[in-house]
Formats: structure tokens, sequence, C-alpha cells
């Protein structure tokens, strides 16, 4: 997105994270912002930020770290989607859930379309220590690093249309998403305007 913050790109001219906050607020206890380093664009948010564990990026895995560390007792579960997915489905949360009680596993990620989607997971404290074993000790960064080590639920995601898992991450994304939000009556909220 030519270095630009994607969490502030504008989507009918609302910030994606917007969109997200949106679509999650219904579905969680409480929200919170996984971030490499604090941002004075995001205190708009009104969410608190959690940072990476060390200085220097971990990748996604070290966001999950943070978040799971920073995720206040008694809550035992913890769901994370990306700051770019502006269509992620509204029971997202409930399905995860359900798949992960029925398999007994310490979480569950959506599979889609055939493809694994980790940033679309839902993770029980139970992965903190190996999960700190593998940002702070072996220096992993990546989800699908860690699924190597660790078994969790599959959530099959029926197709469906337009794009529930959809990133933005270029310009084309950005006015794929622009027309799929057009087709679906515009923005769902304006509860924050950019």
């Amino acid at each position: 997105m030519g270095g630009k913050d994607k969490a502030l790109v504008l989507l009918g001219g609302r910030p994606l994270l917007a969109h997200v906050i949106d679509r999650m607020r219904p579905q969680t206890g409480s929200l919170m912002l996984s971030v490499d380093s604090l941002r004075t664009g995001l205190d708009r948010f009104g969410l608190a930020q959690v940072v990476d564990p060390r200085a220097g990026s971990h990748g996604p895995l070290g966001g999950l770290l943070a978040a799971m560390e920073a995720m206040p007792p008694p809550a035992d579960w913890l769901l994370v989607v990306p700051c770019d997915a502006p269509f992620v489905p509204w029971n997202l949360a409930e399905r995860l859930w359900q798949q992960a009680r029925s398999s007994a596993l310490p979480g569950c990620l959506v599979r889609y379309q055939g493809q694994l989607q980790p940033t679309f997971s839902l993770w029980q404290r139970a992965v903190l220590a190996p999960l700190r074993g593998a940002v702070l000790q072996d220096g992993l960064g990546g989800f699908k690093q860690f699924l190597g080590r660790m078994r969790l639920a599959l959530l099959d995601w029926e197709e469906q249309p337009g794009q529930p898992f959809m990133n933005i991450n270029c310009p084309a994304d950005l006015q794929r998403a622009e027309a799929l939000l057009a087709a679906d009556g515009g923005p769902i909220s304006s509860a924050e305007q950019n």
C-alpha cells in the first residue's frame, strides 16, 4: 500500500480498521490492537495497543504472543483477525468457538477455498508457553511455522458471495473491496468516520 498504515487506509470513506472493529465488537467481550510499536494514529479508536514482545517485529506470531500475554483474566480464549479484513464474517467467533470446543484442541483456524487462513483464528491460553518459546527462544514469526508444532482444529468455511476473508494488500485489492462494499449497500456503520 505504498508504505501507508493499512489500518488507516480508507474504504468507503472510513478506515479499514473501523470496518473490522464494527464487525468484531458484537462478537467479543473486549478488543485490543496488536502493534509492532505504539502509534498515535490509532488512538482515536479507543482501544488498548499491545506492543510486540521484542523490538523489531516477529510478524503475526509476535503479535499473537503480545495479545495473549495482555489478555485479562479470567479470559481463556483469544480471537485473532487482521486489521485489513473489512468483510470478516459476523459469526466468525461463534463458529470458531464451536469447532474448537467440539475438537477439544487448544484453538481453531479457518480454511477457505482449500487455503488455511491462520490470521482468522481462535487460541486458548494453553498455547502460551509453547508460543512464548517459539517467538522468544526460536525466533519464529509466522503462524504457519508455529502450526507445524501445534495441532489446532480446522473450520472449513463454505464458499459464499463476496470475500469474507479478503485482506487489503494493494491498491487493486482496495478497488475490489470498494466494489464489494458498494454492491453491499455501503459502510455498515458511521461510528468511526475519518
